[in-house]
Formats: C-alpha cells, structure tokens, sequence
C-alpha cells in the first residue's frame, strides 16, 4: 500500500509561514527551512517582548511621575504613599501622563496628598 501524504495541508502549512516571512531580508524570505526558522524565532521575540512591553512602559511611567513629583518637593515613594493612603484611584499611567501633559492638574493633585 502506498504511503498517504496530506500534500494540501503541507502546503498550505508552509504557504502561511512563507506568508509571514514576507518583508524578511535575503533567503529568510524564500526558502522554506531558513524562512522557518528566522518566522519561528521572530515569534518568539513577539511573545516575549509583549511582556517586556508593560515593564518598559510602567518603568518610564514611574520615571515620568517622578520627575513630575520632584518639580513639587517629594520623591516618587512619598508621592505613591500619599497617593495611596488618600484613596486617589488614579493608576500610573494616568498620573503620567498628567504629570507630562497637564502640569496643573498633576499639582492638584500633589496639593491634594500634602
């Protein structure tokens, strides 16, 4: 008996990765064994730098709040401290980007912690 190969999904396995390696430079492009694996790393780097994407972001959010606290003469643990104990439920995010966007409500708000 012969052997049965599923051509059609071989095929259309490969189309798609080949599809995706579309832009990529050289042979990672065109031939099957290098565009699969320059696809597979790639992905890999996706999945792993969608995590580091919220830790680089809360890390430049901290540094924003920062500076915007030191402007009014406290540190940015204070600032969070006081932030906290007065029930403010404003996230990091949203403390940066007053911090860098509106001076004037940031310092409400730090007026409001003293």
């Amino acid at each position: 008996m012969p052997r049965s190969v599923n051509s059609v999904a071989s095929r259309a396995r490969r189309k798609k990765v080949m599809k995706q390696a579309k832009g990529y430079f050289g042979r990672r492009k065109n031939v099957w064994t290098v565009a699969k694996n320059a696809v597979e790393k790639a992905m890999l780097y996706a999945y792993r730098d969608r995590r580091n994407k919220k830790r680089n972001f809360r890390s430049l959010w901290i540094t924003r709040i920062n500076a915007g606290a030191r402007l009014h003469g406290m540190s940015y643990s204070q600032f969070m401290g006081k932030v906290k104990a007065k029930d403010i439920e404003l996230n990091r995010k949203v403390l940066a980007d007053l911090a860098m966007n509106h001076p004037e409500a940031f310092k409400a708000i730090v007026d409001k912690v003293k």
